[in-house]
C-alpha cells in the first residue's frame, strides 16, 4: 500500500523522490549514481553501480533538485551536475524507448504500419498500441487500444518511432505481450511526464 492506503499499481520495490517525497515502485522515477569525478550521472537501464538517487521523471522537478542542491545533500557529498541535465536525460530517455521498441521488432514482438497493426488488434495478439504523437488524430482514430492499463502509448513522433523500425517514420505500431512490451510502457510513461504531457501519452485503453 502506498501512503493514503492507495494500493500500489505495480509490484516491486519502492524509492522516494528527493525532491516532492513521493513513494512509489522504482519503475516509475529515474535513478541517479555518482559516477567518475562525482558526476551525477543519470542511469536509464538501473544496472550502474552505486547508492540511487530517485527523481520524479519531470523537467519542474528535476529543476528543484537542482536549484535546492538535493543531489548533494542525497548523496551526503559535494557532487558535479551536467550544464544540460534535463536535455541529456530527455535524449537518453527518449533512445531508451526507441532501443526497446527496435528490439520487440527484432524479436518479432512489435509491428509497424496501419494494416499490420490492425490484423493484430482484431486478432488479438496487440497488447499495446503505439502510435505517433504527430500523426492525424483522424486516422489514429481508426484505431482502438486494446483494453487494459498501460495499453496505449502516444509520446514518440513518427520519426522516433521509424527509428525503431528503420523507416523514415512510421505512425502506428502495436507490441505483443511480454517483457519487452512492459519495459516499453514502463518507460514511456517516464518518458511522456519529462516532455510534459503527465503520463496523458501512456493510458489505459477502453473496456
Amino acid at each position: 500500500m502506498t501512503r493514503g492506503g492507495r494500493e500500489q499499481d505495480q509490484d516491486g520495490p519502492e524509492r522516494r523522490c528527493i525532491v516532492t517525497g513521493e513513494v512509489q515502485p522504482k519503475g516509475g522515477l529515474i535513478r541517479f549514481v555518482v559516477g567518475p569525478g562525482s558526476l551525477i550521472v543519470p542511469d536509464i537501464e538501473g544496472k550502474l553501480p552505486g547508492r540511487g538517487i530517485y527523481v520524479s521523471p519531470d523537467r519542474a522537478v528535476l529543476e528543484q533538485a537542482v536549484k535546492r542542491r538535493l543531489f548533494a545533500r542525497a548523496a551526503k557529498a559535494p557532487v558535479t551536475l551536467p550544464d544540460d541535465l534535463g536535455d541529456l536525460l530527455h535524449g537518453l530517455l527518449t533512445r531508451r524507448v526507441i532501443e526497446l521498441l527496435a528490439l520487440a521488432r527484432k524479436a518479432g514482438q512489435a509491428v509497424g504500419g496501419y494494416e499490420k497493426v490492425r490484423d493484430w488488434l482484431m486478432s488479438g495478439e496487440a497488447r499495446v498500441l503505439v502510435q505517433a504523437s504527430d500523426g492525424s488524430e483522424r486516422g489514429k482514430s481508426k484505431l482502438r487500444p486494446p483494453p487494459g492499463k498501460g495499453a496505449h502509448v502516444t509520446c514518440l513522433t513518427a520519426g522516433e518511432i521509424g527509428l525503431a523500425f528503420g523507416r523514415e517514420h512510421v505512425i502506428h505500431a502495436a507490441l505483443a505481450a511480454g517483457g519487452l512490451a512492459t519495459r516499453v510502457v514502463e518507460e514511456a510513461a517516464k518518458l511522456a511526464r519529462l516532455r510534459g504531457q503527465n503520463g496523458d501519452n501512456v493510458v489505459a485503453g477502453e473496456e
